[in-house]
């Protein structure tokens, strides 16, 4: 008995030294703990891992690379684009380690620049949150759309505008009330969520290698070229097929954004970025070879007819032609359907986290509102709700307007990767950088010049145009989103942001006493 009292009476000991440690890193930064700290290094990971999606990015963004490339750009492409991707994850991680705060990238942006340090961190937080409000209106309008087709197979209901946009309602909402409960529960979903990852495409691939009768070679699923898209150069069409993959990798920076609420952060919040990255790398690459591979008509005009399909999934498809049971296929399609409902969960908490901690330093109007944390459940309540009714907003033309709705959410990735590359950025222009727990050492250089290439050259590769002809329902908007985003940014540092706002940096000078904090 006095044994097992000793052994709890000392795990309790060290859990609370970690959480005190935890708390004293996050005084020096400028910041109170009051977020409730209970994730682990797995619910970390788990948060970032859930937003990447594979079993969501890889199924619905499927036809940006069977269109512009084939089987080729779809099997080349997914590691191809993940070995850059892995790069800026790991300069990320870096800067992470030594600054573990909610706010993450405009923090770290504030933190490093040497001149500018507001409008380097004003800008930086701007895109990020009105990247991460686009992306999580994408996931979740993607994930009624997915059950909308779900339950046009299953139960012979009509898919229409506005019967997909009330679903979407229902889910962001029930979104914003399981993240309102507390971190705890968030955890044990996040956890749920990467298993029902993990587990759910072992099934799919088994699945799709057991019961079909025929397979696609080796040779033809890894470089069958496929191209319609209506341009003839082929290196350009193979680049445009990236763009799927490109789509994927988003949203590991969330593991930044719960950094405060995370056990040990400095160390379990990096690794979060980039074992999430690295995990989907290999599961995502398993999956698509094994989709690709179970496409049962190979022809140019086999493939033609998948991107027609009346699903609009064309991995549903597949499932259909390949299995030859459409129970099982359907089931399938379960399965990415709770995927794509985890992955829109985690989004929420990494979105609010995110404006949260923007709120703190005054940036977003109504900044002491949203900066307000629930002393009961220790989240972020009030800012969970500004994220779910933006998203909202956001999703709104797509009762009228799929096109309209694609222009206002393609600033999504874009957004994002400019603002994950500019605290990478600064990172290299800064020689007194101190790194934290999680280094990279000699390698750092390296792998941090070819992050902020890579994303410099695929932001390129958002603006231009992925098919031709031109027209209204194929225009890339994404310059217009950017730009958009930029203007209503600038106008906002100049109505408000330049007499209220201020990185934590300025703000230790006059108000910050790291000792009071820890009181």
């Amino acid at each position: 008995m006095t044994d097992k009292t000793t052994t709890t009476s000392g795990t309790q000991s060290a859990a609370q030294s970690i959480a005190d440690a935890d708390a004293a890193e996050l005084a020096k930064l400028g910041y109170k703990q009051e977020l409730h700290r209970g994730m682990s290094g797995f619910s970390n990971f788990a948060v970032s891992f859930s937003i990447i999606s594979i079993l969501a990015g890889c199924i619905t963004s499927y036809s940006i690379a069977l269109r512009s490339g084939g089987p080729s750009a779809i099997s080349l492409g997914w590691p191809i684009v993940g070995i850059f991707v892995l790069c800026v994850a790991l300069a990320m991680a870096e800067v992470c380690s030594r600054y573990p705060t909610a706010g993450g990238l405009y923090f770290w942006a504030g933190r490093l620049a040497k001149k500018n340090k507001r409008e380097w961190a004003w800008f930086v937080g701007w895109f990020n949150f009105l990247g991460e409000v686009a992306v999580t209106a994408a996931i979740d309008f993607g994930a009624a759309t997915t059950m909308m087709a779900f339950a046009s197979l299953t139960f012979g209901v009509e898919p229409n505008p506005m019967n997909t946009f009330g679903l979407f309602i229902v889910i962001i909402v029930l979104h914003g009330l399981l993240n309102a409960f507390g971190v705890n529960l968030v955890s044990l979903l996040s956890n749920v969520s990467a298993w029902w990852h993990i587990v759910g495409v072992a099934i799919i691939v088994a699945v799709l290698w057991i019961l079909p009768t025929s397979h696609q070679s080796f040779t033809w699923t890894m470089t069958t070229w496929h191209n319609e898209t209506g341009f003839t150069f082929g290196p350009y069409v193979f680049l445009m097929g990236l763009l799927m993959a490109q789509y994927t990798y988003t949203g590991y920076d969330a593991s930044a954004h719960v950094a405060e609420e995370t056990k040990n952060a400095a160390i379990a919040a990096p690794r979060g970025i980039v074992m999430s990255v690295l995990i989907s790398i290999i599961g995502g690459w398993i999956l698509l070879f094994s989709i690709t591979a179970a496409i049962q008509d190979g022809s140019p005009e086999g493939l033609n007819k998948l991107l027609a399909t009346e699903t609009g999934l064309p991995p549903a498809q597949i499932f259909l032609d390949a299995l030859n049971n459409p129970d099982v296929a359907k089931f399938l399609l379960f399965i990415v359907c709770g995927a794509q409902f985890f992955c829109g969960m985690a989004s929420v908490t990494a979105n609010s986290r995110m404006s949260y901690a923007f709120s703190r330093d005054n940036a977003i109007p109504g900044s002491r509102l949203w900066a307000k944390v629930n002393k009961r459940t220790g989240t972020p309540t009030n800012s969970i709700w500004l994220c779910v009714g933006a998203a909202i907003v956001l999703a709104s033309p797509a009762m009228f307007n799929t096109t309209a709705y694609l222009a206002v959410t393609s600033v999504a990735v874009i957004g994002l990767y400019i603002a994950y590359v500019a605290p990478v950025f600064l990172r290299r222009l800064s020689k007194d950088f101190t790194p934290g727990p999680f280094s990279l050492g000699k390698w750092s250089p390296v792998i941090g010049w070819v992050a902020v290439v890579w994303v410099v050259f695929i932001c390129i590769l958002f603006v231009l145009p992925p098919v031709l002809p031109i027209t209204i329902d194929s225009f890339n908007y994404a310059p217009i989103a950017v730009a958009v985003v930029a203007i209503f940014a600038t106008i906002l540092w100049f109505t408000s942001g330049k007499k209220h706002f201020m990185t934590q940096e300025e703000a230790e000078h006059l108000t910050i006493d790291a000792s009071k904090l820890l009181d």
